[in-house]
């Protein structure tokens, strides 16, 4: 073993240290060099990387290439979508990409809960539609930026577009949310839960962690050594979900035709909005339950790097994957509605998708369906943890499939470290695909150290739910400035490339400006309403303050400040500035590399 890991620790070594002979010694903080000066360092062999000016002539050929002016970060398009597998996902794996982060528990179990928030069948369809609007609304803007800046990495590349200056503040900001709270260890927690309940065994505080890490480092090794593998298994869960939720909705039906032994199908859609409440709080709190269920809409903006065609495939699978989503869940919420009384569904202490196949098809397939929820590897809302899985703000990055989300986070994490922010160890190997050449195998490394930290360290009493509810905070003040920063970038870029038509082809905006409107009133909503005073001023997580986790969430935005700050700023006042270049690796992957200069 001695031998093996030293020889190990050597190539690891030589990875890290060794410079490839492709690489640009270019000060990126002036964008030409000063007259006169000379590159000792570069061969005569080197090859020469497109700046953004090159790119422009291709732009116009090309439509996978974005508009030059509106190129984020300090990567060309060609050389932030060099290296790895390439363009290999088309518009049938996109589609259920989206489908399989929206698909989960909270279509399964959610119902229940905003039919006893708003008090209503009636008021709780409405929301089910309301929360499909705003989510299109989203998934709008979401499309004209993924269009105009086709590349991975999702908010990280549209805030850094929108905001340039300061110079990476964004990105590092970003950086921070990312990799601070961008873990999975609640999908996996949740994984483990059903497994044992499943199989009657007794839940325990390790049993069920053991199970927890076996699923996140399978994960990771799955992405990271067989990423084709990944994606096949991606597809197949998509679509057996899609599968259960059509075998729900003909079943409802069957069961609205009056050929089954349920009594009364249609009593629920008699004065349907008989009962609703008259709180603001509950509409809120169910509200935020409903945009939590669809989920998911933006998976392919993170991994636009690796999709066919992206442009076309974005605006084909997008939509699609969302509107295939919205119309099960509807019809699905009718189903059960159909199958139980509002009496049962409210008092229910299961999924409301397993009362449903309790009463039409026995005790049984309600356990099967059980296990089939653990496989979707989501936030359960059953008994004791009911209370707070569904908390408000919280559920943005949890309630996802964790070989989905994995797969999209590894290659978020892979373009921040190409862009060059400080990380451990240097930036050549966490934007690589070491060592496969095809998967971000180091990105996958920075997803799962997090995940291991929260799944073991924190007690699960309190600790556990407030860093739920913590890690979706941040989120939603990323996605209130992207929204702004759509309107900012129309404004001092109207004549920008938006290949993306939401309203009318020949209309100069991309969408209509009411729907970003809309949707920036919805994310403003969202960061006021975790400071409405709950019920009896009793937060999820008591004794510690309702409002908590709003706060630390904001003083985790505060740290990435800081953060830059000590990168970009405090330098400065020693007489020193970080020198960036470009540097392609072995496997094609361009990486921006900065090194600490005197001033001159």
């Amino acid at each position: 073993m001695p031998v093996i890991g030293s020889a190990w620790s050597s190539k690891m070594f030589n990875f890290l240290t060794r410079r490839s002979a492709v690489h640009e010694d270019v000060e990126l903080d002036k964008r030409s060099p000063e007259p006169g000066s000379v590159d000792h360092d570069r061969s005569t062999s080197d090859e020469k990387l497109p700046s953004r000016e090159d790119t422009a002539s291709i732009s116009e050929s090309n439509p996978r290439t974005e508009d030059p002016a509106l190129a984020p970060g300090e990567l060309t398009y060609d050389e932030a979508t060099s290296g790895g597998m390439g363009h290999h996902l088309g518009v049938f794996t996109c589609t259920m990409m989206i489908i399989g982060r929206i698909i989960g528990t909270g279509i399964f179990s959610t119902p229940s809960s905003i039919l006893k928030s708003v008090g209503s069948v009636g008021a709780s369809m409405m929301l089910w539609l309301l929360g499909f609007v705003l989510s299109f609304c989203g998934l709008f803007i979401w499309l004209e930026f993924g269009t105009m800046i086709p590349r991975s990495g999702g908010e990280k590349v549209y805030l850094e577009a929108a905001y340039k200056r300061p110079r990476h503040l964004a990105t590092i900001v970003f950086a921070t949310n990312a990799i601070l709270l961008g873990f999975t260890a609640a999908n996996c927690i949740v994984f483990a839960s059903y497994v044992l309940e499943a199989a009657g065994a007794t839940v325990t505080r390790w049993n069920e962690r053991g199970i927890a890490l076996g699923v996140i480092f399978a994960v990771t090794l799955l992405h990271g050594f067989t990423p084709r593998t990944g994606i096949w298994l991606m597809n197949i869960l998509s679509v057996f979900k899609i599968v259960i939720l059509i075998f729900v909705v003909i079943a409802g039906w069957v069961v609205l035709s009056g050929r089954t032994h349920i009594a009364d199908p249609h009593a629920n859609f008699r004065n349907a909005f008989a009962g609703s409440s008259h709180s603001s709080y509950d509409y809120a709190t169910a509200t935020f339950k409903v945009l939590n269920a669809y989920t998911g809409w933006s998976s392919i903006n993170y991994v636009m790097n690796n999709v066919k065609n992206p442009v076309r495939t974005l605006k084909i699978a997008a939509p699609l994957g969302l509107g295939i989503c919205a119309v099960l869940y509807i019809l699905a919420n009718v189903a059960y509605f159909a199958a139980a009384t509002k009496e049962e569904i409210e008092k229910s202490g299961v999924t409301v998708a397993a009362l449903f196949f309790k009463n039409v098809f026995g005790p049984q397939a309600q356990k099967a369906l059980t296990v089939f929820v653990a496989l979707r590897v989501r936030r359960p809302c059953i008994h004791a943890r009911a209370s707070w899985l569904i908390k408000v703000s919280s559920n943005a990055h949890n309630d996802r499939n964790v070989i989905t989300v994995t797969f999209g986070a590894a290659r978020i994490n892979q373009e921040l470290a190409k862009e060059g922010i400080p990380l451990p160890f240097g930036n050549r190997f966490w934007a690589s695909n070491w060592p496969t050449g095809k998967s971000p195998l180091p990105g996958l490394i920075i997803h799962l150290i997090p995940s291991i930290i929260v799944i073991i360290a924190p007690p699960p009493s309190v600790a556990y739910p407030f860093i739920l509810d913590l890690e979706g905070y941040p989120s939603q003040i990323i996605n209130l400035f992207v929204v702004v920063g759509l309107f900012w970038l129309r404004y001092k870029k109207p004549n920008a490339h938006r290949p993306f038509k939401g309203a009318s082809y020949h209309l100069k905006p991309s969408i209509w400006w009411p729907l970003a409107v809309f949707y920036l009133a919805a994310a403003v909503f969202l960061l006021v309403a975790p400071f409405i005073r709950p019920p009896g001023g009793i937060g999820d997580t008591p004794p510690l303050p309702y409002y908590l986790y709003c706060l630390v969430g904001i003083a985790v935005m505060v740290v990435g400040v800081l953060w830059w700050a000590a990168w970009r700023v405090v330098p400065r006042w020693f007489g020193y500035k970080f020198i960036g270049r470009k540097e392609k690796l072995d496997d094609g992957t361009v990486v921006t590399l900065f090194s600490l200069a005197k001033r001159q």
